[in-house]
């Protein structure tokens, strides 16, 4: 890992993209930015879009345990599900031990690893695989075959991509979000959208059946190749699964932060 400057970076990408991502979800969500927790809430099914993290830098036991406390406590009054996100390397030492004993204390369980990655990597050239063909989303079915993908990817039911997706003008205009088809059906996508000065990656799914092939990563750089063509950006960020980090490296990018996500026990 880097120095603290990019775990920041990191938590304050996030902050701004699901911000957006959210909103335009729903105009009416759950957006604040509360002391020490950004709340990123569409309460919609799609849990990635149902989102509080941590915000402050160095913080202590004591903090730490009562703002993890506090977002408990905002998630219990949600209709749908969602994750708290602790970057690690932004808490002070002795809390980043304390940090198990204050969320099994607040009534979180422990659900699954992230890492936030950035490099001034851009542009990449345009990727060419032998399998793939390459389309961006502009209409309503090709951003349904975006959300089904991610759905079948991360285990959730199509509904609840396509309710987290469905009617979205963001993912149809200002995201460089693109389709890899293989033989014309789509197999992998892949977004890129600008935030304050960087391009972000998101959404990155394959479907399972055609993982390890490689389809992730072209179809990431064509995204990046394309965002980066459109906003002349030469720094990338994202934050990747355990199943997506190996993959990233190999375009440029460098892990700079330890993300855990939690939910709500029962």
């Amino acid at each position: 890992m880097t120095d603290r400057t990019e775990s920041i970076e990191s938590m304050e990408q996030l902050a701004v993209v699901w911000r957006a991502m959210v909103l335009d979800r729903d105009a009416h969500a759950d957006v604040r930015d509360l002391p020490g927790i950004a709340v990123r809430w569409a309460d919609c099914r799609f849990a990635f879009w149902n989102c509080a993290a941590l915000t402050e830098v160095d913080a202590d036991v004591a903090l730490v345990a009562r703002r993890v406390g506090q977002a408990a406590d905002l998630m219990r009054t949600k209709r749908h599900p969602g994750f708290l996100w602790v970057f690690e390397d932004l808490l002070h030492d002795e809390a980043r031990a304390a940090l198990g004993e204050a969320v099994e204390r607040a009534g979180l369980a422990y659900a699954f690893p992230g890492t936030g990655m950035a490099g001034d990597l851009l542009p990449v050239p345009e990727p060419a695989h032998p399998d793939l063909t390459y389309e961006r989303v502009t209409t309503d079915e090709q951003l349904r075959a975006y959300a089904d993908l991610n759905s079948r990817a991360y285990g959730f039911p199509l509904a609840a991509g396509r309710d987290g997706l469905d009617g979205s003008r963001l993912w149809k205009s200002r995201m460089h979000a693109y389709l890899a088809l293989r033989d014309g059906v789509p197999v992998a996508c892949a977004a890129t959208v600008e935030a304050e000065g960087r391009l972000f990656v998101a959404l990155v799914a394959t479907a399972p059946e055609w993982q390890r092939r490689g389809y992730g990563e072209a179809v990431t750089r064509k995204a990046l190749h394309e965002g980066a063509r459109a906003s002349g950006l030469t720094r990338a960020t994202l934050h990747a699964t355990a199943a997506g980090a190996p993959v990233y490296p190999r375009i440029g990018f460098t892990p700079n932060s330890r993300i855990h996500f939690y939910g709500l026990k029962g």
